[in-house]
């Protein structure tokens, strides 16, 4: 009776990118008070770059791989193709989520959606757009 795919329990267990990025210059942080999860992402961009990214997740174990396999995926691309990151995108990197644990996977997309505004904002930049 497997819930969840292994791609979800090993990035729940061997969680890439967690910790804090001292100097980063894009910091994000989100939370569903429906359940609990609270995500902070930190950015460092050199040169439109995603040079760097890393985690801090309080929750549940989807929340911790959502976390995990999105910044997976934007790390080392461009900011533009890190803004165009989607829940869904998150979930099939993860071969899938339990149904009432796909707001885990939105909450990856807005974490970094909200570091990646904090970048534009301290670079004067109103709109990503």
């Amino acid at each position: 009776m497997a819930l969840y795919s292994e791609k979800v329990m090993d990035h729940f267990r061997n969680p890439r990118n967690v910790g804090v990025i001292e100097d980063a210059n894009g910091i994000g942080e989100v939370g569903n008070a429906k359940c609990g999860d609270i995500m902070k992402m930190y950015l460092k961009i050199e040169d439109d770059i995603i040079k760097d990214v890393k985690f801090e997740t309080f929750g549940c174990g989807s929340a911790i791989a959502s976390s995990s396999m999105a910044t997976e995926l934007i790390k080392g691309k461009p900011v533009s193709e890190a803004m165009k990151l989607t829940n869904k995108a998150v979930t099939e990197a993860l071969d899938g989520l339990p149904a009432y644990k796909l707001h885990c996977s939105v909450l990856a997309e807005e974490a970094i959606q909200s570091a990646l505004d904090d970048y534009y904002k301290r670079k004067g930049i109103e709109s990503r757009e």
